[in-house]
């Protein structure tokens, strides 16, 4: 009997959020065309894409689902912190940076650890983290290891590997996440579309990509933006917005990360919203169980990328993220990739598990294994920066 009601239980929770596991299940929906604007005009070159709907497509966006951008603030310093030549045997410099913006008399300081290779010839190209874990997966003095940030393997391949955490921008808390950023912007907070945490992540990135831009060790040019689940929900739209990144990399991002919302397949928009209220905007709640009347899906979020190279992963454990998703979400994207000459080389279906595809524009991989950042992740994003830095 009690095993009865447990089921029964379990069943109702899953209903109540549409949890869908089974690809038969998935309901037939038409996505929005990315080269059609809102006046239901065609696209046909890059100059109308990038005149008007690209911008069609960003304001979209931000009114319905990640909230405005603020761009504005008083000003912004670089405070050095700590620098040390001998890092990690003496194979690096470690620098400390705390980055402070001031607006309004109020102000955010965004703590950055990066290391650098010792002997770099030129300023280095860097892969830049959004930590969601704990602070000790990038422990500067690397007394913890973690492969979810495995510095010494990108420092060994040539490239610096810089974090930032995102407590430092917005606790990921629904009571307490205005106690950062939004203190600069509190006028978001009771706008339909003001920005949340995840906002106020991506605006985090891009004031460390100011610093990039002032610090003479790297290659401001040649950022790689990584981030897994919700960190990854904040890479895609932390690049649509700033065009500085050269590369986003999206791991097990998953609903409103690089996985299309009107399959209806794992997480939801309602469950998401549910549990997580302080991620995106109010208006996006407009949208629970009722993806299909979302002016955009995620496919547009990655096609307002191009013509800038992005790579999205799965894990075969985690199906609340829609491995089968987030590829055609990539798929449905090349249109706009083949405006800039961009040629795909995505195969017309998912590949096997463990098969990864980084020689192209849009590359992707679906690891065996759960929800998480692994070694063997961060080789392949490693592997698509080589060809693209190559290019």
């Amino acid at each position: 009997m009690k095993t009865t009601t447990l089921l029964i239980a379990m069943l109702a929770g899953t209903a109540a959020f549409g949890q869908n596991y089974n690809e038969t299940l998935v309901p037939a929906y038409k996505l929005p065309h990315p080269l059609v604007t809102v006046n239901l005009r065609p696209v046909k070159n890059v100059k109308m894409w990038e005149g008007t709907r690209r911008m069609e497509i960003l304001r979209l966006f931000e009114n319905n689902v990640y909230g405005q951008m603020p761009k504005d603030f008083d000003s912004i310093r670089f405070e050095p912190v700590r620098e040390d030549g001998g890092a990690m045997g003496g194979r690096a410099v470690l620098k400390e940076t705390r980055i402070h913006v001031f607006r309004g008399g109020q102000s955010v300081a965004i703590g950055l650890t990066m290391f650098v290779p010792k002997n770099a010839a030129a300023p280095a190209p860097v892969f830049l983290l959004i930590n969601n874990r704990p602070k000790k997966n990038t422990d500067p003095d690397r007394k913890e290891k973690s492969a979810f940030w495995p510095a010494e393997l990108v420092i060994d391949s040539g490239y610096a590997v810089a974090a930032f955490h995102v407590s430092d921008l917005a606790p990921d808390d629904k009571a307490k996440y205005t106690e950062g950023v939004l203190r600069m912007y509190p006028e978001h907070l009771s706008m339909g579309n003001g920005m949340k945490a995840i906002g106020s992540w991506a605006w985090g990135a891009s004031r460390v990509m100011d610093y990039f831009e002032k610090e003479p060790l790297v290659d401001a040019k040649k950022v790689v933006l990584v981030g897994h689940s919700r960190g990854g929900k904040t890479s895609l739209w932390a690049s649509a917005q700033d065009e500085r990144f050269a590369i986003c990399v999206t791991n097990c991002s998953g609903n409103t990360g690089a996985a299309l919302a009107r399959r209806q397949f794992g997480e939801r928009i309602s469950r998401i919203n549910s549990v997580f209220p302080h991620w995106f905007s109010n208006n996006y709640k407009n949208y629970n169980d009722k993806e299909n009347d979302l002016p955009v899906d995620q496919h547009m979020l990655i096609a307002l990328i191009a013509p800038r190279p992005v790579y999205a992963t799965n894990a075969t454990k985690d199906l609340w993220a829609d491995p089968t998703g987030t590829f055609l979400a990539l798929k449905n994207a090349e249109m706009v990739y083949a405006l800039y000459k961009e040629k795909s080389t995505l195969p017309a279906t998912p590949p096997a598990p463990d098969v990864t595809l980084t020689n192209g524009i849009l590359g992707y991989h679906n690891r065996t294994g759960e929800h998480d950042m692994t070694e063997f992740d961060w080789q392949q994003f490693i592997r698509f920066a080589n060809h693209h830095f190559s290019r």
